[in-house]
């Protein structure tokens, strides 16, 4: 197979010789290429080896090495959540990593599938754009997972983890130090691998924290360097995968046009953040640190700008990490946080980010067809009754994991005997949490008992659903159009290249997102909101 056209550049001499060597790796199996069903057969048999491994290793792991602190076992339902959790590039965490994880199982069980599950969905994003550009045959999902790990994200994660070395962010094998304080009593100060597991974390939006204080650990983000590092890192490979898609279909000209609305959402939802943040915390209303801005649950080390601003990032990308607790953020903050993994789409994770806005853009291009009297086309082919029918189906399972989910904890007691907080504030809690799940994001709300069989299973069981759906029927969707026979683009055709059309994407996703999640929020964090400006 030509990996590139040799023109003689160094460019493409580049290409071919590491399109060569990922050939070697994966030998005969990558070379075949594949159709949207095999490749998602490819994806899934994949998936579910990895599924299994990791279940093996957190089972096994205290008769495994590197386990300096003699580290136990875990529970079956907690095992289960984690291994759907990694797998499906949530990293949702219902434990402490530096409480109940061997090195081991951090670096061969949850390292290694922050590569993997980052790479299937930056490559299921390339067989999505082989398919929008006509092409029946999509990829090979092998080729495209070896291609994206060691072409992209392994050099990254290296030269991330390099500055957080020099940051000052512990990298080492050696179990945990016991110092003694000057009061005279003795400390035991966890350390071990962390800046390699950080640098991965951050780069592929996966968000789990090698300590349980996630990115507020002063070992993961010991300082406002490291924190701007982090912060830079998790738009990185989100904002790239844009324009690959462009590259590959050939049409940059509509890829800058989402990019734009795309960051439309992401300024709106970081400024929105920080400005609700900047009122008193409402905890402390009464007290002379009233009128002060809310430091409520903040890291000094950043304060309160940088820590709505984080958590607008990581929650626009599927990042989920934290480094600030979100339950001390002001009610509206915590709606912006909602809002922006709701829509999911202002990036989102790597790959899977422009896969969920690809559903968006299908369903604007229908409704303009329709306003028109002409047949909806995109990338000059028609979308009918089946490419509509999937798409709905993909836009309609998001909300219907976190409402479902949401309605049956919050009438029942597997709620309410979880949340801390009455009322308004302990809905958002398990509404959060859902809504996390479902968005392949992973941070928590906290304040709620999650480590619980039910809700291991409930959310862990949603987060397969939620990451693997809403990849299959996209491409679903693409192999539908790439058999169909372009059209010509006259004067007639609605271009999706245009700032009409920018609009239009943007009109859809805030119109669509407000229908399907204005009354909940409601319930939640705007009733809290307006019932603490009522005390």
């Amino acid at each position: 197979m030509a990996w590139a056209v040799n023109t003689g550049d160094g460019k493409c001499r580049f290409r071919c010789l590491m399109g060569s060597i990922v050939l070697k790796l994966g030998g005969p199996v990558i070379a075949q290429e594949q159709d949207w069903k095999q490749y998602v057969f490819s994806l899934l048999l994949l998936n579910g080896l990895m599924f299994f491994v990791i279940t093996v290793i957190l089972w096994l792991q205290q008769f495994l090495p590197l386990n300096p602190d003699a580290k136990g076992p875990l529970s079956v339902s907690l095992i289960f959540h984690t291994a759907s959790s990694f797998v499906t590039n949530t990293n949702q965490q219902h434990y402490s990593g530096e409480m109940s994880m061997s090195y081991f199982s951090q670096i061969f069980g949850m390292m290694w599938l922050q590569f993997v599950s980052a790479a299937t969905g930056i490559a299921s994003l390339a067989a999505l754009a082989r398919g929008l550009s006509g092409k029946t045959k999509v990829g090979n999902f092998y080729r495209d997972l070896l291609s994206v790990t060691f072409l992209i994200l392994l050099p990254l994660a290296f030269v991330e983890a390099l500055l957080l070395v020099l940051g000052g962010v512990p990298m080492t094998l050696e179990g945990t130090v016991h110092a003694r304080t000057i009061e005279g009593a003795v400390q035991t100060i966890s350390r071990g691998p962390v800046a390699a597991f950080v640098a991965i974390k951050q780069l592929a939006t996966n968000g789990g924290g090698f300590f349980g204080a996630n990115s507020a650990h002063p070992f993961e983000n010991p300082s406002f360097l490291t924190n701007m590092v982090e912060c830079v890192s998790i738009l990185l490979i989100p904002m790239g995968c844009v324009w690959m898609f462009g590259r590959i279909t050939h049409r940059m000209r509509h890829a800058a046009i989402v990019f734009a609305v795309m960051v439309t959402l992401l300024v709106a939802q970081v400024g929105l953040a920080g400005y609700f943040e900047s009122a008193p915390a409402v905890a402390l209303a009464g007290l002379p640190t009233t009128d002060t801005l809310n430091w409520e649950g903040k890291e000094l080390r950043f304060g309160f700008a940088a820590s709505a601003a984080w958590a607008a990032f990581t929650t626009a990308t599927s990042n989920g990490s934290v480094n600030c607790m979100h339950d001390s953020l002001n009610p509206l903050t915590g709606l912006v946080l909602l809002v922006g993994m709701w829509l999911n789409v202002a990036f989102g994770g790597v790959g899977v980010g422009f896969i969920n806005m690809f559903i968006y853009i299908i369903v604007g291009v229908f409704i303009c067809g329709m306003m028109v009297g002409r047949t909806p086309e995109y990338l000059t082919r028609k979308v009918e009754t089946r490419e509509m029918k999937l798409a709905l189906l993909a836009l309609l399972v998001h909300p219907l994991l976190i409402l479902g989910g949401t309605a049956f904890f919050a009438v029942t007691s597997l709620g309410r005997e979880a949340v801390l907080n009455p009322g308004s504030h302990g809905f958002t809690e398990i509404l959060y949490e859902f809504t996390s799940a479902a968005a392949n994001n992973g941070s928590g709300f906290e304040g709620l008992g999650d480590n619980t069989p039910a809700w291991n299973a409930a959310t862990g069981a949603i987060m397969l659903v939620s990451r693997f759906v809403p990849i299959i029927l996209p491409l679903a969707i693409a192999g539908s159009l790439a058999t169909k026979k372009p059209t010509p683009e006259t004067t007639g055709t609605f271009r999706t290249d245009t700032v009409m059309f920018g609009f239009v994407l943007l009109g859809t996703v805030i119109f669509l997102g407000a229908l399907m999640f204005f009354p909940v929020a409601v319930l939640g964090p705007v009733a809290e909101h307006l019932l603490t400006k009522g005390n």
